[in-house]
């Protein structure tokens, strides 16, 4: 069971400026120790934890795994094509426990309180004529895709196993194309409807 409600956990609290560099120092580990067995593994550690302490819980992290099996695939069907099974399987854990935590990132945190980190911390180029809310936005914006992406994968998924259709990359990729063009436009109109060009 989750620890916590939903938006009342302590990775919920912390600032975004501290949770994005603890993101980046994460990713920046991760890289430069890639051959390392066990930092991978307390790695994938620190992404349970994170999932415990965001009360997504146990389930909850494993639902997103779920969600990202087909980005397995398409990470690893290629590397073991040049690569041994335990490079392999090294190299695909740092880049999923990174993606996992990236989303713990956008899980915990408001969209509003991205921008206006976001916009201080461009604050400088304002100085120079550059829209920094604009840039803020589109950060944001891209962020907070992710998921959005993500979870139009899994609805995808569930129609065709619905359907009782077989799972395939055309199957998969074509609706998740169209899906997320619309979700492009539908926001971009919402923007325009605020006065945002």
């Amino acid at each position: 069971m989750p620890l916590h409600r939903p938006g009342t956990s302590l990775l919920h609290r912390t600032g975004v400026a501290t949770k994005f560099l603890l993101v980046f120092l994460f990713a920046l580990a991760v890289s430069l120790q890639r051959e390392n067995v066990w930092v991978v593994l307390g790695a994938w550690a620190l992404v349970l934890l994170g999932h415990l302490a965001a009360g997504v819980g146990a389930a909850g992290l494993l639902r997103r795994l779920w969600g990202l099996r087909w980005i397995l695939i398409i990470l690893t069907v290629p590397q073991l094509i040049f690569l041994d099974p335990q490079t392999t399987a090294l190299n695909v854990s740092r880049v999923v426990a990174v993606i996992m935590v990236a989303g713990l990132f956008t899980l915990t945190t408001r969209t509003t309180d991205i921008m206006t980190a976001f916009d201080r911390a461009l604050r400088p180029l304002g100085r120079c004529g550059v829209d920094t809310s604009r840039i803020s936005l589109a950060l944001s914006l891209t962020i907070r895709s992710v998921p959005v992406i993500l979870a139009f994968s899994s609805q995808i998924q569930e129609a065709l196993r619905a359907r009782g259709r077989r799972m395939t990359p055309k199957a998969l990729v074509m609706p998740l194309l169209v899906m997320s063009l619309r979700h492009a436009e539908e926001t971009a109109e919402a923007l325009a409807a605020r006065g945002v060009r």
